[in-house]
């Protein structure tokens, strides 16, 4: 059974894990306002000790901490997200690692992500859109990824190859 979470003697330690692979990934602190604003908006949101204001993971990096479910033993929380990047500052997948990579679970996540635009309608993702036109039409979009990738530097390999993967409607 989970317990409210009491915050009348101010902050709470909310301990971070990845949703899919259950590793601890950090160590923040909620206040009643972010708590209730990472449930309002879906994205972890903090209080910083040291700056004395509420910020959300990810806002400077994009690497962001997308709120699965939470629980709570009355003085500190768990937080189970799912995370687009490594969570540290420090560039590694955990605060708790020195592993850059996310220990296997980057296709996993990227497959997730894919299942998550392909559930919308074809006009707002055009991954839903590109399913929806067929194989053949895939297999081009592929190659033709391939080919700009190829030809040109002007975005990161990353987001060239997630393209024809990924890439809602603008």
């Amino acid at each position: 059974m989970t317990l409210a979470p009491d915050f009348s003697k101010g902050l709470l330690p909310a301990i971070v894990q990845d949703a899919d692979t259950h590793a601890i990934l950090m160590l923040g602190y909620m206040n009643e306002e972010t708590f209730h604003q990472t449930q309002a908006t879906g994205l972890v949101t903090f209080y910083s000790r040291s700056r004395q204001f509420l910020w959300v993971k990810g806002e400077a990096s994009s690497n962001y901490l997308h709120l699965v479910s939470w629980r709570a033993d009355g003085d500190a929380l768990l937080i189970q997200a799912r995370l687009v990047g490594p969570t540290c500052h420090r560039g590694t997948y955990s605060c708790f690692s020195a592993e850059k990579e996310m220990s296997g679970s980057f296709l996993g996540h990227l497959w997730r992500i894919i299942g998550e635009w392909a559930q919308k309608e074809a006009d707002q993702s055009y991954t839903a859109h590109l399913l929806a036109e067929g194989l053949p039409r895939i297999a081009q979009k592929v190659g033709e990824e391939a080919i700009e990738n190829r030809n040109r530097c002007s975005k990161s390999m990353m987001e060239e190859v997630a393209d024809p993967i990924g890439a809602p409607l603008c």
